[in-house]
């Protein structure tokens, strides 16, 4: 399914049905948004993903999203309708009505698990910063170790998780990034990436039932009225939902079981997190911002370390 384009407020139009965690929900976090004087020097970073690219302006530590932005990854762009559009969410978001500074961005940061989108997002990230663009890769020197078997084939954005989630709580932790596919992180407290795994992710479900039994109605993933569902459409949502969530929770405690860890503190983020972290009881906080987090504080150190394009 293709994502709608973002509105040019900043703000995507592409909404999640009962997307809206609880008001009072004491796991969301919710970062500072944009103003011109906060966002003088800044960096821009994508998380290109297989189905929506995520994208970011931060504050040039990375401890800070300021605006940000979906994409439809799937929907074919030149480098120069990718700068377009940035230029347009930027000006937007940063200064309305007036042409974007050059002294704004002094740092692009792409990671990415689409290879195709890499080089031509990181033309268009070097035609808007003054300064390096950088890409991240399981590979790359982090201020965390990647010890798992081949480091060279962990996608970009479990290892962002893993970054940012150490980086802000320093104790053993479980990201779980909820996505086109589910991805559960584990991090050490002393920084060590040490693996994890990968589930189909929340709408799998609905798309293989809407795909292989074709006489049943077409749902939304979204909380249900009730568990029991008193007609066929009302029990698909109960049955697609909970079994997400059930999924979830039951993930969390086998990897509890077999991380001879310290009561790990477990972080979702991703497109779903929202709607789905709220009803899963071992989640303890919900970011769902982690990994432009991740993308930002890594920009930050290998900046520091030298540009790498």
């Amino acid at each position: 399914m293709k994502s709608p384009e973002p509105a040019i407020s900043g703000r995507p139009r592409h909404r999640i049905a009962g997307a809206t965690p609880p008001e009072n929900d004491p796991r969301l976090d919710r970062p500072s948004g944009a103003t011109p004087s906060a966002a003088l020097h800044c960096q821009l970073v994508a998380d290109v993903g297989n189905t929506d690219t995520a994208l970011g302006l931060l504050d040039l530590a990375g401890d800070r999203v300021l605006a940000n932005w979906r994409v439809s990854t799937r929907e074919p762009r030149s480098a120069t309708e990718y700068r377009i559009l940035l230029s347009a969410l930027l000006e937007e978001a940063l200064a309305p009505g007036k042409p974007l500074a050059e002294s704004v961005l002094r740092r692009g940061v792409i990671a990415s698990v689409v290879p195709r989108v890499t080089p031509i997002l990181c033309d268009a990230l070097a035609a808007l910063v003054r300064g390096p663009v950088l890409e991240v890769t399981g590979e790359s020197p982090l201020p965390i170790s990647v010890a798992v078997e081949n480091p060279a084939v962990v996608g970009a954005d479990r290892v962002l998780n893993a970054l940012a989630v150490w980086a802000r709580f320093r104790r053993n932790a479980i990201a779980i990034d909820l996505g086109t596919a589910t991805t559960f992180d584990c991090v050490t407290a002393e920084g060590v990436f040490i693996g994890g795994a990968i589930a189909p992710g929340p709408q799998a479900g609905p798309e293989w039932l809407a795909h292989g039994a074709p006489r049943l109605p077409r749902i939304e993933l979204a909380p249900p009225a009730a568990v029991i569902g008193r007609h066929t459409e009302a029990s698909l949502e109960s049955g697609v939902f909970h079994s997400v969530i059930d999924a979830l929770d039951g993930m969390v405690a086998r990897i509890r079981k077999a991380w001879d860890a310290d009561d790990p503190l477990v972080v979702a983020t991703g497109g779903y997190s929202a709607l789905l972290a709220p009803h899963a009881p071992s989640v303890h906080r919900i970011e769902p911002h982690l990994t432009l987090l991740g993308a930002g504080i890594a920009g930050a150190h290998l900046d520091r370390s030298g540009p790498s394009r």
